[in-house]
C-alpha cells in the first residue's frame, strides 16, 4: 500500500521476453514478483504453500533416496522445497521457457534458494511432452515422483497442446516414467472433477489435497499411484 497516496501501487514491468508459448512478462509488485504469460497471470512469489505441498505430498511415505522430476520451474517454490527434504537425491526440472530459467539466475534466485547451482539439480530447457515422448529410460532412470505445475490446472492450460498431458495418452506417458511405487502429483488452481475421475480410472490409489488460498476457491493437488494395468 502506498501510504502517501492511499492507493495500491501498480506492478512494474521488470522484463518482457519472447517465450516459446508467447510473450512472458516479469513484474514487480512491492517486494514480490509475478510471471504473466500472454496476458494471463501464472504465478507469483507471495505464498507458495500449495507448490511446496506438491513435493512433500508426492514423497509422503517414500523410503530411501528419491529421484524427482518437476515439470515447471515457476518461481522456484517446489524445487527449493524438494532440495530441503532429507532423502532427495536428485531433481530434474523441465522448463521450456529460457527466460524463466534466466530469472532464477537473477531476481528470482532468492525464492529458488540458489537451487540451480545445487549439484543435485538438472535443468532441462525443453517441453515436458518432448521429454515424455522420447524413448523411455532404463528402470533406474525413472522417477519416484513426478510433480506437474506447468499450467493453472488440467482445465486451464497455458497452451492448448498441454491438454494432452491430462488425457489418457498423457497419463500413460507419465506412468511410464514412474518407479513401481512412484507418485504422480498434479497442481491445479481449482478442482477438476473430470480429471480426477480419469485418474481414478487409471490409477489404483488417488488422493486430493485441497489447499485454502486467501481469495477464491482452494488450490488442489492430485496424487496418483500404481497405474492400473490395461487401463
Amino acid at each position: 500500500m502506498d501510504t502517501a497516496a492511499g492507493t495500491t501501487a501498480e506492478p512494474a514491468v521488470v522484463e518482457r521476453a519472447a517465450g516459446v508459448g508467447g510473450e512472458l512478462v516479469l513484474r514487480r509488485a512491492g517486494a514480490h514478483y509475478e510471471i504473466i504469460s500472454n496476458g494471463v497471470f501464472l504465478m507469483d512469489t507471495r505464498n507458495g504453500e500449495s507448490e511446496r505441498l506438491l513435493v512433500r505430498a508426492a514423497l509422503d511415505g517414500h523410503e530411501g533416496p528419491a529421484r524427482l522430476l518437476i515439470g515447471g520451474l515457476g518461481v522456484g517454490f517446489s524445487l527449493a522445497e524438494a532440495l530441503a527434504l532429507p532423502d532427495v537425491a536428485h531433481v530434474t526440472v523441465v522448463e521450456r521457457e529460457p527466460a524463466v530459467i534466466a530469472w532464477h539466475r537473477t531476481v528470482l534466485r532468492p525464492w529458488s534458494r540458489d537451487a540451480l547451482d545445487d549439484p543435485r539439480v538438472t535443468v532441462e530447457n525443453t517441453d515436458l511432452l518432448d521429454v515424455l515422448t522420447a524413448p523411455p529410460p532404463a528402470p533406474d532412470g525413472r522417477f519416484d515422483a513426478l510433480c506437474l505445475d506447468i499450467d493453472n490446472g488440467p482445465d486451464w492450460t497455458v497452451t492448448p497442446g498441454n491438454a494432452r498431458l491430462y488425457a489418457p495418452t498423457g497419463l500413460d506417458l507419465l506412468a511410464a516414467r514412474l518407479t513401481p511405487r512412484g507418485t504422480l502429483a498434479v497442481w491445479s488452481a481449482n478442482a477438476a472433477p473430470a480429471f480426477e475421475a480419469l485418474l481414478r480410472s487409471r490409477f489404483a490409489h488417488v488422493r486430493t489435497r485441497p489447499v485454502p488460498v486467501p481469495r477464491g476457491e482452494p488450490d488442489v493437488i492430485y496424487l496418483a499411484r500404481e497405474p492400473v494395468t490395461g487401463s
